[in-house]
């Protein structure tokens, strides 16, 4: 494409993915004002002690000291009647307890057995009721009687009570507002303002990323930007790309339809009609995409294929919904299925939007000159070119890390690592996989956003003693790339001496030094500020901005950057944005929908109850492990990071936890053997996203290579042999230790 045709494609490719670049400053912008919150409260108990009683003008308490106080001595007025001991006089006497033979009770009859003659009322003796003893009263918890005996009865210290906690109550709200001052009312106003924002955002995270998987698959989608194992080239590959895509499309449309109508009828409430209609609109505009995209191929389509090229041109995502969905549809009759289990993905929302920001640091790093002024400091050693794929594959495990997944790195900078390789001497097939492989190593350092997923999933680990096993994990991997290296060389390891290479180091490290100085300020600002670190928390909300801020001070000082064809080019910011933003877009919507029915495929998988299978206990932990190892690489080979890790925490990890494996133990092979398996055929993700950089021709040209077969399969072979060797270290020395 030439260089005056590119800005206006630029142009329309960034105003057709704004609506997702918005929703990704929306996500921004909620973890930033989340950040500001915090320190808002914060600053306010610094200011003004016990600030949350002032962040809200209070209400009058619903109490009156007043009547509380009248009815306190109410208590002491009321006088109840004394009653000495003895039955009460309405009390019925037990016939047991009645002596006939008492005299007074009863006259003896008469001797003839008449009735005994009744008293004269005169000879009757009406003797005076002696008064009680107060001493031997009945009623010792009677207030009254406790008044008479000069005690202040129990409702009237409950009374009390009540009368004082209400004037402490009212001394309370009056404190407050004398205290709620003009300045109070101000900071508070500013403070409920972002707490608005952060509510807002806590409360449509789902809707957010239903939205962002959507509009970006819609501009993925027309742009025919979809990860298959090979590119639509002819007219039949998109033929059966574009009419696979519509038949996932629309069964996709239908399963939330479906999902939808299960949920009216049963008259259930939760909270989720607007996302099933952002689902099924958002679909609904996506058959219309693949169906534009069937009756209007592209104008460069070729004619020469063959079936089985177009069915490899099949996009990943697609297979693996239209798998899904005939199980869902035709083994269990359950249409909503597909609906059900993508949207587990909303469970967890924020975690994948940080996936939309890594994406977009990638991209915005990608337009950036880091990359390459880092190349210029290791140029002047003249490296040999194993020894520079080696310092290149170790030095991308932090912004690996930082980018959130290995996929993600190799996207940002595979074809300047490709492009660098090349220029020192390094063979197609060292240089490609390199490539694969720079983004492999990082994954098991902080702040890794898959581990932060592993974490959130399974209890039984934390992210701090993963992060810890990790970097061992990672000198581990280090030192076997090292040596590999060392054994597959072709030719002595030289280098510069450090009298000629110090001179250009210096000047490279000078031209770092700026954009050094930049990062240590943001920062240092983030960190007084909000009192922010760079951690597996923040760093999604942190690096965006990082990144911004050194493609505006690129743009400032009119820096240039090297273009894919090695041209030099000027940019401005806006152009570097919309590029960068433009790309993130496709990357996303491919990226979030393959994980989407990567879960789907899980779920089949746990409904079919496979797992049940397998024995509880195998008898050995060394068999069980083996059995691990195999199944977690077949996963690691057909499914993306995040979508199998949801997989594994439903079904395989309580295995190994029922057989005795250490939870880190065990969370440390799964991460060790998925990027065996992004590095391993058929799929081989990282493979096929550095051909999506690299560019087809390139690949195809090292796949023609002559030579060994290592020498052919190079790009394979020698990712399987670091990663495969660290696997099966991960896997047993542990339990040859332990055991």
């Amino acid at each position: 494409m030439s260089e005056t045709k590119e800005p206006a494609f630029l142009r329309v490719r960034f105003y057709t993915t704004l609506p997702a670049v918005l929703l990704l400053l929306s996500v921004l912008t909620y973890g930033t004002a989340e950040m500001i919150h915090s320190q808002l409260l914060a600053l306010g108990e610094h200011w003004w002690t016990g600030y949350h009683t002032l962040r809200h003008d209070p209400d009058d308490p619903d109490c009156d000291p007043i009547e509380l106080e009248r009815l306190r001595d109410e208590t002491l007025t009321k006088k109840p009647a004394i009653v000495p001991d003895g039955p009460r006089p309405d009390t019925p006497v037990p016939l047991d307890d009645l002596d006939f033979n008492d005299d007074d009770a009863a006259p003896p009859p008469s001797p003839a057995g008449g009735e005994a003659a009744p008293k004269p009322v005169d000879d009757l003796e009406f003797d005076e009721e002696p008064a009680p003893d107060p001493d031997k009263l009945n009623l010792p918890d009677d207030p009254g009687a406790a008044a008479a005996a000069g005690a202040k009865p129990p409702k009237w210290h409950s009374f009390e009570a009540s009368r004082l906690q209400c004037i402490a109550r009212w001394a309370a709200v009056k404190e407050a507002r004398e205290r709620i001052t003009p300045s109070v009312r101000r900071f508070r106003a500013i403070e409920q303002t972002v707490e608005w924002i952060v509510d807002l955002g806590v409360n449509h995270l789902s809707h957010l990323l239903a939205l962002l998987i959507l509009i970006c698959a819609v501009a993925t989608t027309f742009f025919r930007h979809h990860i298959a194992l090979r590119p639509a080239r002819s007219r039949l590959d998109h033929l059966a790309s574009d009419g696979a895509q519509l038949a996932a499309h629309l069964l996709l449309l239908s399963s939330f339809w479906s999902f939808k109508r299960i949920e009216d009828t049963a008259l259930a409430d939760h909270g989720h009609g607007l996302l099933h209609w952002i689902w099924i609109i958002g679909f609904g505009l996506l058959s219309l995409a693949s169906l534009f995209n069937l009756l209007r191929p592209p104008a460069d389509a070729t004619g020469k294929t063959s079936i089985g090229r177009a069915l490899l041109s099949v996009p990943l995502y697609t297979t693996m919904c239209l798998i899904a969905g005939l199980y869902f549809l035709i083994a269990e009759g359950h249409p909503a299925g597909l609906a059900i289990y993508i949207g587990k993905l909303t469970e967890h929302a924020l975690l994948y939007l940080h996936i939309g920001l890594y994406v977009w640091v990638g991209m915005l790093l990608k337009r950036t000159r880091l990359s390459q002024l880092i190349f210029e400091v290791l140029r002047p050693w003249r490296l040999a070119p194993e020894l520079l794929a080696f310092v290149t594959v170790v030095g991308a495990a932090l912004p690996t890390a930082y980018s959130g997944a290995s996929g993600i790195f190799v996207i940002a900078a595979g074809a300047i690592i490709y492009r660098e390789l090349r220029r020192a001497g390094a063979r197609r097939q060292l240089a490609l996989a390199a490539t694969a492989m720079s983004g492999s190593m990082g994954v098991v350092l902080s702040p890794c956003l898959l581990v932060v997923i592993v974490a959130s999933l399974n209890s039984e680990v934390t992210t701090d003693q993963l992060f810890d096993w990790g970097f061992k994990v990672f000198l581990l991997t280090a030192v076997l790339f090292f040596v590999v290296s060392l054994v597959n060389r072709q030719g002595k390891w030289t280098m510069a001496s450090p009298r000629e290479a110090l001179p250009g180091t210096w000047r490279a490290v000078r031209a770092l030094l700026p954009y050094i100085v930049l990062f240590v300020v943001l920062l240092v600002g983030y960190s007084y500020a909000l009192d922010a670190n760079v951690d597996e928390h923040r760093a999604p909300v942190m690096l965006p901005v990082l990144m911004i801020g050194v493609l505006l001070y690129d743009r400032l000082t009119g820096r240039e950057v090297v273009g894919r064809s090695g041209r030099v080019r000027r940019f401005g910011f806006r152009k570097a944005l919309g590029a960068a933003t433009s790309e993130t877009t496709g990357h996303i919507g491919a990226l979030l929908l393959l994980m989407g029915m990567s879960i789907c495929v899980g779920g089949i998988i746990e409904r079919a109850d496979v797992m049940s299978a397998v024995p509880e206990h195998f008898g050995s932990i060394y068999l069980t492990m083996g059995v691990l190892v195999f199944v977690l690489v077949i996963i690691g080979m057909t499914m993306d990071p995040y979508g199998a890790v949801v997989l594994v925490s439903a079904t395989i990890a309580e295995v190994a936890y029922r057989n005795h494996i250490d939870p880190v133990h065990f969370w440390m092979v799964v991460l060790v053997a998925f990027e065996l398996g992004y590095l391993t055929p058929p799929v081989a993700l990282n493979h096929l996203l550095t051909r999506q950089v690299v560019g087809d021709t390139k690949v195809e040209r090292a796949e023609h290579e002559s030579g060994s077969f290592w020498a052919r399969h190079e790009r394979v072979l020698l990712p399987i042999a670091v990663m495969g060797t660290a696997l099966l270290l991960v896997a047993f020395v542990p339990l040859f230790v332990a055991y």
